[in-house]
């Protein structure tokens, strides 16, 4: 599975973005997701997941201002982000997990994802 994603650039605070994430497999909807991201010298952060229908997973930073979703008729995946801040500034990643790959219990962290996009830079202005 290829993943590209789009969708990134410079916002201000308080602005809106929407990533997106498209798949180059027609079975995507066989696959769950997850969006990823990291700043400047920081590790790697889980944003949110969502599962092979709509289940939906969070951190605790993004929680009521970014929504995960899906399109399996496009294979692709959305992140919507609302009221943006500074500190959302980092190098947005799109991942897929393939099902018995033990997801849902490491959906947060980077092992059960085998495929991985090339990443979008979203900068937040204040």
């Amino acid at each position: 599975v290829q993943l590209q994603a789009s969708g990134g650039g410079l916002v201000q605070a308080g602005g809106s973005l929407r990533l997106s994430c498209t798949a180059s497999k027609r079975t995507f909807s066989d696959y769950a997701a997850g969006w990823f991201r990291q700043a400047p010298g920081k590790e790697r952060e889980f944003v949110a997941a969502i599962n092979w229908g709509t289940g939906t997973y969070y951190a605790d930073s993004v929680k009521g201002r970014f929504t995960i979703s899906r399109d399996n008729a496009n294979n692709t995946v959305y992140l919507q982000m609302n009221s943006l801040k500074p500190e959302d500034t980092a190098i947005y990643y799109c991942a897929a997990a393939s099902g018995g790959s033990g997801w849902f219990d490491d959906r947060a962290k980077a092992r059960p994802y085998a495929y991985w996009g090339q990443g979008t830079q979203v900068t937040v202005s204040s």
